[in-house]
């Protein structure tokens, strides 16, 4: 395991051994998650998912930031929103959606979720 990367224990079983979980799985899935969501083009600073398999994970948690304690994880979101949709509708589906996939995927609490909204996408027809 990469000794620069923070994991946390989301299993434990003393016969069988342990699970671990890196802070920079959560943070990929917290970003595939939000860029699900209808209205958001993509996490500011990101790639779009269609350039994922030639670049690979890493670049998916970048606009995302996660931390996770014993109290839960909290993630924040840098977002870039298409013109034209509700800033708050859209953020607030983009909150259910990775609190979603966070506690189904990892079985982690998430204790936050919180969005800035860094850039709006302005379609210009010629």
């Amino acid at each position: 395991m990469e000794e620069n990367r923070s994991t946390h224990m989301i299993h434990e079983d003393g016969s069988i051994g342990e699970v671990q979980i890196a802070d920079d799985v959560v943070a990929v899935i917290a970003g595939l998650a939000a860029t699900e969501v209808e209205g958001v083009v993509n996490m500011a600073g990101n790639i779009t998912n269609e350039l994922v398999a030639k670049l690979g994970m890493k670049n998916l948690s970048k606009g995302v930031r996660v931390e996770v304690s014993e109290e839960g994880v909290v993630v924040d979101l840098a977002l870039t929103i298409q013109f034209g949709y509700s800033i708050k509708k859209v953020s607030f589906a983009v909150q259910e959606k990775v609190k979603g996939a966070i506690e189904t995927m990892t079985g982690l609490a998430v204790k936050q979720i919180n969005i800035r909204v860094a850039n709006l996408a302005i379609d210009q027809k010629a």
